[in-house]
C-alpha cells in the first residue's frame, strides 16, 4: 500500500473514531406500563430535539425521551394516571402537571387530566422546570384532556345527607 493510501486510511479511521467518540450512548430506561398506547407514539414523534438547551439523547425503551449528557431530563409516556391529590398542581402552556418534590433537587412532574399520563423527571439544579415543561408542552398537549387541576376550595364535594 502506498504511503498516501496509508495516511488517508489512518486519517479516515481517526476521523471516524473522533466522530463516534462524540456520540453519547443511549440512555437505559424502562418503558412505562402503558408505553404501547398509540397516544404515546403521538407524543414520542413530537418530542423536541432540544429541551432547556439540552440536546436530545437516544433511549432504549418505547415511549421515552432523554435530554442532556449526562441525562438531565427524562420522559416516560404511559405511566399510571394520577387520581385526586393534595400535591401541588401547575399549568404550563395548557398542560397540567402534578409536582412531586420528595426527592429534591430531582423533581417528578406527572400530567394531570391527560390520558395516557406522562412523567418527567429532571435535575432541578441543572435546569429550570418551567423551561422544561414549556419545551415539552407541544408534544404532550396532543394527549386527550380528561380533567384539570383545581384548588381544594374549588372542588365540588358531596354534601352529606342524613338518612
Amino acid at each position: 500500500m502506498s504511503p498516501i493510501r496509508v495516511l488517508l486510511a489512518t486519517a479516515l479511521a481517526a476521523a471516524a473514531t473522533l466522530a463516534l467518540a462524540g456520540c453519547a450512548p443511549a440512555v437505559a430506561l424502562e418503558p412505562a406500563a402503558d408505553a404501547n398506547n398509540p397516544q404515546c407514539a403521538e407524543v414520542t414523534v413530537r418530542l423536541p430535539d432540544v429541551v432547556a438547551e439540552l440536546p436530545e439523547r437516544g433511549t432504549d425503551a418505547q415511549a421515552t425521551g432523554a435530554w442532556g449528557d449526562p441525562a438531565t431530563v427524562l420522559l416516560h409516556c404511559g405511566v399510571a394516571i394520577p387520581g385526586p391529590t393534595t400535591q401541588q398542581c401547575q399549568s404550563v402552556n395548557g398542560v397540567d402537571w402534578i409536582i412531586d418534590d420528595a426527592d429534591a433537587p430531582n423533581y417528578r412532574f406527572t400530567t394531570f387530566g391527560r390520558t395516557p399520563a406522562v412523567e418527567i423527571v429532571l435535575d432541578g439544579d441543572a435546569v429550570a422546570s418551567s423551561t422544561v415543561l414549556a419545551d415539552l408542552a407541544p408534544a404532550v398537549s396532543v394527549l386527550p384532556v380528561t380533567g384539570k387541576c383545581t384548588a381544594l376550595g374549588d372542588a365540588e364535594l358531596p354534601i352529606p345527607t342524613d338518612g
